[in-house]
């Protein structure tokens, strides 16, 4: 009955079908897998939903619609199938400050603009700009995201005080609590051993669970934390006033919001595709968690994006369809509908064994042999990286990282600058090598002597590339200083872009039938004058 279901939904909504190439075939055994693959994800992000609540100080139900309604939108809609979506750290912990300051509405109408802005990246397609983050910012991120989920965990080993505060948890209680995450741990480790009918997180899972249950061992539950019972998310529109002042209030969450959860949700995506094999549709993930958060703002929702660690265990359970979302979201919604008793019944133990599996499985632990290897400055952007993610935000740790080492590969390319000199006829050929772009101009100027330099003076760009406008004012500043000391200059194998945008000076050109094809990076939309000026 689940086979034609879903190719009956499929049928109607095209954006279910994934790509070609990450089509596969639903077959009973691939259905099998994808439910039992959503039904441990489901299990997992029962308390991570309800401890980001309490980080943003929001109710617990706000996470755990939040978790449903993005998880289900982003699973039909998103650019890659098996990624899941929810509500995350990242955002909560800058959610916290608006909540404190103006309350939940407040963040509820932050979340729909959020989501209005990550749907016009979309359009844009701005999410192709991804592609310019570096590898070992990819590293550091990946560390930097470990380490923060294994640290979230420890959040786990406290309980409530009569005071209303959290006491760490010891005696035997903690003895117990490190036993069953160790039992979780040697579980998920054995199970594909022996079997893969039953994906190991989600044996683990029913194995402690079934034995504290059954023994009614004193460690802290699902319940312990919260009630996790509720209806069905209602619709609302913010209670806030619809005022320029509302604006000004919710317009930086929600461009952090945006930036934060795009970054996020497009680098777990990257992710996801080399973890599988597959490719995935950054533009079509910007929209899709676009959409999401703002239906999540409309429903009472605390909004969310990639969840790193869900998705590895998504993935590392062997979903590939987009099933395994939609069954999450589906049965996350059953449980705070109708099965919350039973849930809440589940040891936190289990769930931070597979956190910590998640962990050990994400942390790219080749980047110690890495870092030894690479020049110190992508070795520098690995370790800052990942000591951003963890001390601040992703985002944070992922622009600095783009910027560092866009600053480093400028530099390298700047000192690549040269040129070797030859006769030809009495004149003197320059033989321009490296890049000329804003980094290397000075450079190039400093490679001519305009006053000693004969009366006819080559410059040869065959080896070069002129990449932007301040090279362009660079060639025209040479020609300048030429014809200021009566020297002719001319310039070979420059592109035709280059005589375009050079045209004032074209009596200095010299045509040849190998010029460059190539276009100037940016197009300006003016025409360089002959000493620099523009009209």
């Amino acid at each position: 009955m689940i086979k034609p279901a879903y190719a009956a939904i499929s049928s109607v909504l095209p954006f279910t079908r994934p790509a070609a190439e990450d089509r596969i075939a639903m077959t009973s055994d691939r259905i099998r897998i994808e439910t039992l693959s959503g039904l441990t994800v489901a299990l997992a992000l029962v308390p991570e939903a309800v401890a980001f609540a309490f980080v943003a100080g929001v109710n617990p139900l706000t996470g755990l619609y939040a978790a449903f309604m993005v998880c289900l939108i982003t699973s039909l809609f998103g650019g890659r199938p098996g990624m899941i979506s929810g509500a995350t750290g990242a955002l909560a912990v800058v959610m916290v400050s608006l909540v404190a300051t103006h309350g939940v509405e407040y963040l509820f109408a932050a979340v729909i603009l959020m989501g209005a802005m990550q749907i016009t990246a979309g359009v844009f397609k701005l999410g192709r700009f991804i592609r310019l983050v570096p590898h070992p910012v990819m590293l550091g991120f990946v560390n930097g995201l470990a380490i923060v989920i294994f640290l979230a965990q420890f959040g786990q080993f406290k309980v409530n005080t009569p005071d209303g505060g959290k006491d760490w948890i010891s005696g035997l209680p903690l003895v117990y609590m490190l036993g069953l995450v160790a039992l979780t741990m040697l579980v998920i480790y054995v199970v594909p051993k022996v079997t893969r009918i039953v994906p190991a997180p989600l044996a683990a899972i029913l194995v402690v669970a079934g034995l504290v249950i059954a023994f009614d061992i004193p460690v802290p539950r699902v319940g312990d934390m919260a009630s996790i019972a509720g209806g069905l998310p209602e619709f609302a529109i913010p209670r806030v006033p619809m005022t320029l002042e509302t604006l000004e209030i919710i317009f930086p969450y929600a461009l952090i919001f945006a930036a934060i959860g795009l970054i996020e949700s497009l680098l777990t995506l990257n992710l996801v595709g080399e973890k599988t094999g597959t490719r995935g549709g950054a533009s079509q993930e910007c929209m899709a968690q676009g959409g999401a958060n703002v239906v999540t703002g409309f429903f009472g929702g605390m909004g969310g994006c990639a969840m790193i660690g869900q998705s590895m265990i998504n993935v590392e359970s062997g979903a590939r369809t987009r099933l395994s979302g939609i069954t999450a979201a589906v049965l996350l919604l059953s449980f705070i509908l109708f099965a919350s008793p039973l849930i809440e019944q589940i040891p936190l133990a289990a769930l931070i064994g597979v956190m910590f599996m998640v962990v050990i499985g994400t942390f790219a632990w080749k980047s110690f042999t890495i870092i030894a290897r690479v020049p110190r400055v992508d070795a520098a952007v690995i370790i800052l990286v990942t000591i951003i993610t963890v001390l601040t935000d992703l985002a944070i740790a992922v622009v600095a990282g783009v910027i560092i080492s866009a600053l480093a590969y400028a530099w390298s390319n700047a000192t690549r600058i040269r040129a070797t000199v030859e006769e030809e006829g009495g004149a003197k050929v320059y033989r321009i090598e490296g890049p000329l772009f804003f980094g290397s101009v000075a450079g190039f100027l400093e490679l001519f002597d305009a006053k000693a330099d004969p009366d006819v003076v080559i410059v040869d760009f065959l080896n070069s590339r002129v990449a932007d406008q301040s090279a362009l004012q660079a060639i025209e500043t040479l020609a300048a200083k030429y014809m200021a000391h009566g020297t002719r200059l001319e310039l070979r194998h420059l592109s035709r872009d280059c005589h375009t945008l050079l045209n004032r000076a074209g009596q200095l050109m010299i045509d040849s039938d190998d010029d460059p094809d190539y276009g100037i990076a940016v197009h300006y939309g003016v025409r360089i004058g002959r000493f620099g000026g523009s009209h």
